[in-house]
């Protein structure tokens, strides 16, 4: 079992950046999609950005252009850069791994984005 651990999150202003971090405890090279989603208050969970094992990205329409999705897989870990916060970016954010036989959460972190 791979456990994966976000940190990063915090209170931001409008217009500012975050950098989120995932950690996972053991190897993430077999993992062909790693992600981060996002869960809002009274809103369902919801796709942030992808990337596969190869470094092909995507993106959900409200993020494109300031978010960026990275991983490292010698570290074992997967990075979401997000510029120019709006405060409709608050939510939990929770990273996601997938291998061929399983799927991965983490526990979640905050990031709120309030003047």
């Amino acid at each position: 079992q791979v456990q994966l651990v976000e940190s990063g999150g915090g209170l931001v202003q409008p217009g500012g950046s975050l950098r989120l971090s995932c950690a996972a405890s053991g190897s993430i090279s077999s993992f062909y999609v790693m992600g981060w989603y996002r869960q809002a208050p009274g809103k369902q969970r919801e796709l942030v950005a992808t990337i596969t094992h190869g470094d092909s990205t995507h993106y959900v329409d409200s993020v494109k252009g300031r978010f960026t999705i990275s991983r490292d897989n010698a570290k074992n870990a997967v990075y979401l850069q997000m510029d120019s916060l709006k405060p409709e970016d608050t939510a939990v954010y929770y990273c996601n791994g997938k291998n061929l036989v399983h799927e991965y959460w983490g526990q979640g972190t905050q990031v709120t984005v309030s003047s």
